[in-house]
């Protein structure tokens, strides 16, 4: 039996400052958005990166069977990026984009941005593990947007526009 709630558990990994990334990917029904905080790097040789959508979510099949998507770094400017890609998926109107490999939208202007082929998935629980390699990589001079304790944020003394809120 744990001794802690789901609650608890939360507000502990909530104490871990993630990055924010908008992972896209192109459907039969178009370009296809999610805002995701579960990313990480994998291995250098071979280039991997992970990360890991929630079962829960309506995008979910779409992005269980991508074979081909971008994750995108968000800067700390890119505040009604995340917000958008948290509600809704198929929504790029107004967001320059060009397409990537198999026609995968690329949002411009990310902190990094990494296109990749779907290279394996996972059972993690309530998520699934995915698991990208790396073809192609951008990286600009913008500072990241952060996600700590449930707020947006930026580094301390970074300029960009995170407002903390």
């Amino acid at each position: 039996m744990l001794d802690f709630t789901e609650r608890d558990l939360r507000n502990a990994l909530g104490r871990f400052a993630t990055g924010v990334t908008v992972v896209t990917t192109l459907t039969a029904d178009g370009p296809l958005g999610i805002t995701a905080n579960s990313f990480a790097s994998v291995s250098l040789n071979p280039p991997l990166v992970l990360w890991s959508p929630a079962r829960k979510s309506s995008r979910f099949r779409a992005f269980e069977r991508a074979p081909f998507f971008a994750i995108h770094v968000l800067g700390a400017g890119q505040r009604g990026l995340a917000d958008r890609f948290t509600r809704v998926g198929h929504d790029f109107g107004g967001i320059e984009f060009s397409a990537g490999q198999s026609g995968t939208p690329l949002i411009d202007g990310c902190a990094a941005r990494f296109e990749c082929r779907h290279a394996a998935g996972h059972d993690g629980g309530d998520h699934l593990i995915v698991v990208g390699e790396v073809l192609r990589v951008v990286e600009n001079e913008v500072a990241p947007l952060l996600f700590h304790r449930g707020v947006y944020t930026a580094l301390a003394g970074a300029d960009g526009g995170g407002d903390g809120g």
